[in-house]
């Protein structure tokens, strides 16, 4: 028997792009299952078009009345199973507007915000894995086992095309650089990634900037800009969120703190040079290919918390003031090297 399924899954960029892999595994078992995600509107102006899905948009600013409106688009008859991917308290507030039998959640230890009160059911404790693998453990309760990863995010030809029309394809290597997260202490500095980028610009690669509109992308690619020597393509602010897919995967080697663009460029099949220091990397760096990113987690851990990464909770950030300095540029530039001594670029 086919089981209808409602996702609920709000934010962010790069936690919706690991929500597909497990969209491919449950339509794998079940095509022509209904299939409904509950989504933020930035996670569905990305993954608008993805086969199989009807996506329901709840925008947070809608508050309760906004809840209530989404309930009415759901099925009269609800749902088989809630699968609750997101333990905030917005989250958990909004699933209870969604009707289902069977409601999974997160272990006990991933859970806060009362996620508890909302589920039924809870996904095996597993610490000590990455963000994609929990959540593709969500599929497990329904006698399924997530067994490969396939993204295939929807990507139109006409994105692909603006992509294309950004540079001319004349055979040299891009090093492209998106150098903000949301979380600011995350953001490596201008000039380090300057650095970088003139080392790379000397070997012969293009460097090109992407980013979004927000004023703090701006003044940071300026910043990157103006330190330069070299010339630096900048194509901040001026892609959509469809065209950003197609973007990152015309780079060769993308350069980014902990962020959405890692996640989506490693969806895309782009490598990723990750800069880490706030985050831990075996938790939630790239999740294909980590060998070209600088992991300054451990250090962050002694320095700012006073013990070793190892006897942290799994998933602790060290968001702290400062942290970043312990990501050098050489760090980078000796990543840099090893993709180029692997893809003789």
């Amino acid at each position: 028997m086919r089981p209808s399924i409602c996702l609920l899954r709000l934010s962010a960029l790069g936690d919706v792009t690991h929500v597909v892999p497990l969209v491919r595994t449950l339509l794998r078992a079940w095509p022509d299952a209904p299939l409904h995600w509950i989504i933020d509107p930035a996670g569905h102006r990305l993954l608008d078009g993805l086969d199989g899905v009807a996506f329901h948009v709840y925008d947070k600013r809608s508050g309760l009345a906004g809840m209530r409106a989404l309930r009415r688009t759901l099925p009269d008859g609800g749902f088989d199973v809630l699968l609750q991917l997101q333990v905030a308290a917005r989250a958990n507030l909004l699933s209870a507007f969604v009707p289902a039998r069977r409601r999974v959640g997160y272990d006990r230890a991933r859970s806060k915000d009362l996620h508890g009160l909302f589920v039924n059911e809870r996904i095996p404790a597993r610490p000590g894995i990455h963000v994609l693998d929990a959540i593709g453990s969500f599929c497990e309760p329904l006698g399924l086992r997530q067994d490969q990863v396939t993204w295939n995010l929807p990507v139109p030809e006409a994105a692909r095309e603006w992509a294309r029309a950004q540079w001319d394809d004349d055979g040299a290597p891009v090093l492209m650089i998106s150098p903000c997260s949301s979380h600011e202490r995350r953001n490596w500095y201008p000039e380090r990634h300057a650095a970088l980028a003139d080392h790379a610009a000397a070997r012969g690669w293009r460097v090109v900037l992407c980013g979004g509109r927000s004023e703090l992308e701006r003044r940071t690619a300026d910043a990157i800009a103006a330190a330069m020597r070299a010339p630096v393509l900048d194509l901040v602010g001026k892609d959509t969120l469809k065209q950003l897919p197609a973007l990152l995967e015309r780079a060769d080697l993308l350069v980014t703190p902990d962020s959405g663009p890692m996640h989506i460029a490693n969806a895309m099949g782009t490598k990723v040079l990750g800069l880490h220091a706030a985050s831990n990397p075996a938790r939630s760096g790239p999740y294909s290919d980590r060998r070209y990113c600088v992991d300054r987690y451990d250090e962050a851990a002694r320095k700012y918390l006073g013990k070793p990464s190892a006897e942290l909770k799994w998933g602790t950030k060290i968001e702290h003031d400062g942290v970043m300095d312990l990501v050098a540029v050489d760090d980078a530039i000796a990543a840099f090297e090893r993709y180029r001594a692997d893809h003789g670029r």
